[in-house]
């Protein structure tokens, strides 16, 4: 798992650079940055541990950081915060920044990484939860794995725009 700064430092990237930024898409931001990391370079940039459920594939210690929120001890609670904004459907518990994307934030990726934050951002800035979520139904990773199962990162090879195999993926991760 990464350090707790760069996990902080992608929340406060992610909360000032994309609109409708409510825990759904954050969750979908989050798996799009690491396996399209590894379709690239053959590691993520989290590490962390995904799991298939109804809403698409979500990272389970950044969930779990993320619903701590609500604890004024959060260790999330100096970078972001959530506040409930009504919508059309139901309230969105939305991802606020407490500061804005520093050097000190930024040191603390490669430049790949910083690119493919980049690169998410542009893609997803203005999508809202549901289509982010229909794109990520559409990643060999969720299709081909069942509710709960723990979602391997190899898989990001059998998508058409990975430029590395699964072996290769896993030799990567082995050696990471």
């Amino acid at each position: 798992m990464i350090p707790l700064a760069k996990i902080r430092a992608i929340l406060v990237y992610l909360a000032n650079n994309t609109e409708k930024l409510g825990k759904v898409k954050l969750m979908k931001l989050i798996y799009f940055i690491d396996f399209i990391h590894v379709k690239k370079y053959g590691r993520p940039i989290t590490f962390d541990q995904y799991v298939h459920i109804d809403h698409g594939p979500i990272p389970t210690t950044i969930k779990n950081l993320i619903d701590d929120l609500e604890d004024k001890n959060s260790q999330l609670s100096n970078s972001i915060a959530i506040e409930i904004v009504k919508t059309q459907r139901k309230p969105m518990q939305k991802i606020v920044a407490k500061r804005g994307f520093s050097e000190k934030d930024r040191i603390l990726f490669s430049e790949t990484e910083l690119e493919v934050l980049k690169e998410v951002v542009g893609k997803f800035k203005y999508s809202t939860s549901d289509e982010i979520e229909k794109a990520s139904h559409n990643e060999a990773p969720w299709k081909e794995t069942n509710y709960l199962d723990k979602i391997p990162y190899s898989l990001a090879a059998r998508d058409k725009d990975s430029r590395l195999k699964e072996e290769e993926i896993d030799l990567l991760l082995k050696t990471t």
